[in-house]
């Protein structure tokens, strides 16, 4: 079982990013996806959820509108496209593996986890 984030690294204030985790089979298939992210001295944070067949999306309530969370089940890869950047989302942001097909914002309900990319927003 393998996640493999991707695309992290250094934004100025109002630009984009766009990460990447790409899965094995196993910790992909008919599995929701979520990111989240956790800044130095603070607890783990949701950021996005997306279910196994990509219609149904969740995010937190400091992302949404400029975060969107995909996915290409072919290719076994979750996307989080993050837009307007601000210097609070500086953090490690991690990709999940669901336990379950339904989109969860707890991290008690993913199963596996990728080792990070950190994403570091300048003012």
């Amino acid at each position: 079982v393998q996640l493999q984030a991707s695309g992290g690294g250094l934004v100025q204030a109002g630009g984009s990013l766009r990460l990447s985790c790409a899965a094995s089979e196993r910790a992909f298939s008919n599995r929701a996806m979520g990111w989240f992210r956790q800044a130095p001295g603070k607890e783990r944070e949701f950021v996005a959820a997306i279910n196994w067949s990509g219609t149904s999306t969740y995010y937190g309530d400091s992302v949404k509108g400029r975060f969107t969370i995909s996915r290409a089940n072919a290719k076994s890869t979750v996307y989080l496209q993050m837009n307007s950047l601000k210097p609070e989302d500086t953090a490690v942001y991690s990709c999940a593996a669901g336990r379950y097909g339904l989109a969860s914002t707890s991290s008690r309900e993913y199963d596996y986890w990728g080792q990070g990319t950190l994403v570091t927003v300048s003012s």
